[in-house]
């Protein structure tokens, strides 16, 4: 059992700063280097603004729930919503080469999630609870 943490803030980008600064002091105070601190906060960044966009269509009136619990070997955050799920099983891998010759932006987000966590897991009630549950590994000696 390690130490738990929770942050519920109103669903809108607005508050995105305050999520990316909660979650870099916390991969930082559990020994994280730089590079995975980066890592895990634009993870988190991604899942939290997918949230935003699609879950609630950018409708503030709901709140994006991100918890955390640290221990010695890894550090796991959950992100949830209450709003519109989605089928992670039908995203696939983007075609890069098509995002870029056609000036694309965005279709990324899961792909960076799962590229930059050691787990990504998806638990999908909507309008209920959505959750992608994220954890990175520390990698000592």
């Amino acid at each position: 059992m390690g130490r738990r943490f929770h942050l519920k803030l109103p669903g809108s980008t607005d508050y995105l700063d305050l999520i990316r600064e909660f979650v870099s002091k916390l991969a930082t105070q559990a020994g994280f280097d730089e590079e995975n601190v980066y890592k895990i906060v634009l993870a988190v960044d991604e899942a939290c603004t997918n949230v935003v966009r699609h879950a609630y269509s950018r409708a503030n009136t709901h709140f994006v729930d991100v918890e955390a619990e640290v221990n010695d070997v890894r550090l796991t955050i959950i992100v949830s919503d209450s709003g519109r799920g989605f089928d992670p099983g039908s995203i696939t891998a983007p075609d890069i080469e098509d995002i870029m010759a056609r000036h694309r932006v965005g279709g990324f987000g899961l792909f960076l999630i799962k590229t930059l966590m050691d787990e990504v897991d998806f638990s999908i009630d909507p309008g209920v609870r959505n959750a992608v549950r994220m954890t990175k590994y520390l990698k000592k000696g």
